[in-house]
């Protein structure tokens, strides 16, 4: 019995692509915000902004009620981590997801908040691979079949528009750009 390995090819290519495709969606979107790290924080939203607290509701020696109570002035939800005074003119709040410096004087600070960037926060974590064993494996078996999908797809095409004719004019030009950047960068 003769193999039909055009079949095989196509079959492989066909199926290991579908079963990977959310793979390549997670890496391709975790890649595009990582490639931009320097422009932009891709896990959180980092929000920066000057407040201002009636003074009568702040003094040096605040409890966490009366912390708390302040806080809901600015409408600030989150949960209060820890409070304490680095000197007698300045309140230093710790939030979840954020923090808070006032002058008890004035009653001027400056409220920082820190949140999850939805669904970047989750496939940089697994770009990230921060899980370990079982993720590592099944990122290993996506790498090699990222290999497999490159070669097999080669051959899925046959005629004018196959890998002889017109795939390696377009293949050797996928690989003399990296090089070049390669070339340039190093």
């Amino acid at each position: 019995m003769k193999i039909n390995w055009r079949k095989v090819n196509n079959v492989l290519h066909r199926d290991v692509g579908y079963f990977f495709f959310g793979m390549c969606i997670i890496y391709a979107i975790s890649g595009i915000a990582l490639n931009h790290i320097s422009d932009w924080d891709p896990n959180y939203i980092i929000e920066n902004k000057s407040v201002q607290v009636d003074p009568e509701s702040v003094n040096s020696s605040m409890t966490g009620e009366q912390v708390k109570a302040m806080l809901s002035q600015l409408d600030v939800e989150k949960k209060i981590k820890k409070h304490y005074y680095p000197n007698p003119q300045t309140l230093k709040v710790f939030l979840n997801g954020g923090s808070l410096t006032l002058n008890v004087q004035s009653g001027n600070g400056f409220l920082e908040t820190v949140d999850r960037r939805p669904i970047l926060f989750e496939v940089n974590y697994l770009h990230y691979n921060h899980t370990k064993f079982l993720w590592t494996w099944f990122s290993d078996i996506f790498a090699v079949a990222l290999i497999l999908l490159s070669f097999t797809g080669l051959f899925v095409l046959k005629g004018k528009k196959s890998f002889k004719r017109r795939g390696v004019w377009f293949v050797a030009v996928g690989i003399i750009i990296p090089l070049g950047f390669l070339l340039v960068y190093l």
